[in-house]
């Protein structure tokens, strides 16, 4: 039998990079919200005890590096599973794009084992299994709009926010998360104004929520690679009405109220890069 599992990307509303720890982690405080760009990954049970994991990218691999695979490893690790798992991943998210995509595959595999050997684990439970692969995968599983907290393992539900579109632009670069995170001088970052999300989000107020949104991290990648910082400028010069880096970059967003605006932006768009995707935000 086969189960299929949606994996929807993440954009950050907001990102904050708070202090560094002990233990070379930093605590964060970020706002996640999913959008309808998705990966599609297909389970299938198999009697011999090995994983398998199948997918058609170059830039990822298919062997324990993955993240899914770690999924599945420590989720058949947790609950003592001895049967094997194929795993067919088909990517629609770009890679090392700062939208999740990765974690969104393991927190799909961490679903998708859960219903496909009957084991009626909570969600809850999954999220914390989550958190020892990646920082993501915890609020992939929950998936909706929330504040991760810590190093991005403390999840709590928040408002969707206020109907829009989503305008997104990926230059032809893969950002490292961990080289962005070394250069961080938590003392120099800029701090966005969470509470103000938060509350643009509960009251659904588009401008409000264009006017705060933010991201600690998007200086340290701009200067590490101008052509972040230009797409920015373009969609802001196009007219899209809240415009961010997702993450660690490099993908930039643009939220935009009316779609034929944001038809207009999305095709002005294309002619900066050649990864553009216009999406709705569903969480």
């Amino acid at each position: 039998m086969a189960l299929i599992e949606r994996a929807p990307a993440k954009i950050n509303l907001s990102l904050d990079v708070l202090r560094k720890r002990a233990d070379g982690l930093h605590d964060v405080e970020m706002i996640m919200t999913t959008i309808d760009l998705s990966d599609r990954v297909e389970m299938f049970s198999l009697q011999e005890d090995k994983i398998e994991i199948s997918l058609e990218s170059r830039f990822v691999p298919s062997d324990e590096r993955n993240l899914a695979y770690k999924a599945a490893v420590a989720f058949k690790r947790r609950y003592g599973i001895k049967k094997g798992v194929h795993i067919l991943i088909e990517k629609s998210i770009p890679v090392s794009a700062g939208l999740g995509g990765g974690s969104a595959d393991a927190a799909a595999v961490l679903r998708g084992l859960n219903r496909l050997w009957n084991l009626n684990i909570p969600l809850d439970e999954l999220a914390a299994l989550g958190a020892t692969i990646g920082a993501d995968i915890s609020f992939c599983v929950y998936g909706s709009t929330a504040i991760a907290r810590g190093y991005g393992e403390k999840i709590e539900k928040l408002a969707s926010p206020p109907p829009c579109w989503v305008v997104l632009a990926k230059p032809n670069i893969g950002v490292s998360t961990w080289k962005i995170f070394n250069r961080v001088n938590v003392d120099e970052l800029y701090h966005p104004k969470t509470p103000l999300v938060i509350k643009a989000l509960e009251e659904k107020d588009f401008p409000m929520l264009c006017a705060n949104i933010g991201n600690s991290l998007e200086s340290i990648t701009c200067s590490m690679y101008p052509e972040v910082k230009q797409i920015k400028q373009a969609m802001q010069n196009i007219g899209a009405s809240g415009v961010l880096m997702s993450g660690s970059g490099p993908t930039v967003y643009g939220l935009i109220e009316q779609e034929s605006k944001a038809r207009r932006i999305y095709n002005g768009m294309r002619g900066f890069c050649e990864e553009v995707y216009l999406v709705r935000i569903t969480g």
